[in-house]
């Protein structure tokens, strides 16, 4: 499920089940989650797949999650990747207030930075051009009909803010063939966009590159494996999603 963003005083809701608490948008659908006992890991599978960037970089000093859900990916980022400074940009004050209270989302500090304010106006302030090494984007209001702003503008947007070396990655939770309509607005901005295969009914992950990758399938396996090793995710997933992408597409073209 995505991660609603857009809605204003949308109603929270929280449950909790075999260890997992969920937030819940006036509705069953599950907007996010945390394993109470593991509060800083990432616990659903799509949310991990957008640090699927990791394959192509070690690290990053600043990283921007668009739309704040569970605060998975924030706590992520910023309890295990010490380098990095870490902002996340929310539109509903009340999403911020229940992750700080529920889902151990830590006070901002010097490295941590929680706005309450628009997405678009938060990539489209000229500030902020080449000032961030990585995007997640992951924008939704509670009906979660399909991607927000996933406009040319927008994606543009996006790009602008990046560094040279720069990525994204996006949530794209919608029916296929739709999914291609996104990847086709993400990469009239990107010189380079792969995504891995649909998990959890209907969420893929894309991942959007300012220039192209190097791709040694043998180098991804074995980054993979250090990622599993130090970060515990299941990055060697994503290369073999990616291994799929790529055969799919040489097939295609």
């Amino acid at each position: 499920m995505p991660f609603p963003h857009h809605t204003i005083a949308t109603m929270l809701n929280i449950l909790e089940s075999d260890g997992v608490r969920t937030l819940h948008f006036g509705s069953s659908a599950v907007q996010g989650a945390m394993r109470v006992d593991q509060p800083n890991d990432i616990e659903l599978e799509y949310v991990q797949q957008m640090m699927m960037w990791l394959l192509f970089r070690g690290d990053a000093s600043h990283i921007v999650q668009l739309g704040l859900g569970a605060a998975a990916l924030t706590k992520f980022c910023y309890h295990r990747l010490a380098s990095a400074r870490v902002t996340a940009v929310e539109l509903d004050p009340g999403v911020i207030d229940i992750c700080r209270s529920r889902f151990a989302l830590p006070p901002d500090d010097e490295r941590l930075s929680i706005l309450s304010m628009n997405a678009l106006d938060y990539v489209t302030d000229f500030s902020r051009r080449r000032s961030i090494d990585v995007l997640q984007v992951d924008l939704y209001d509670a009906q979660a009909k399909g991607p927000l702003l996933s406009t040319d503008a927008f994606y543009a947007a996006c790009a602008n803010c990046l560094t040279v070396q720069g990525m994204m990655t996006v949530n794209l939770y919608c029916d296929w063939p739709d999914h291609l309509h996104h990847f086709e607005k993400i990469g009239n901005s990107f010189e380079a966009v792969a995504w891995l295969p649909e998990v959890h009914d209907g969420n893929m992950v894309a991942i959007a590159f300012k220039q192209p990758p190097s791709v040694d399938f043998d180098d991804l396996y074995a980054r993979a494996a250090e990622i599993q090793a130090t970060l515990g995710l299941p990055a060697q997933t994503w290369v073999a999603g990616l291994h799929s992408w790529m055969s799919h597409e040489n097939t295609a073209g």
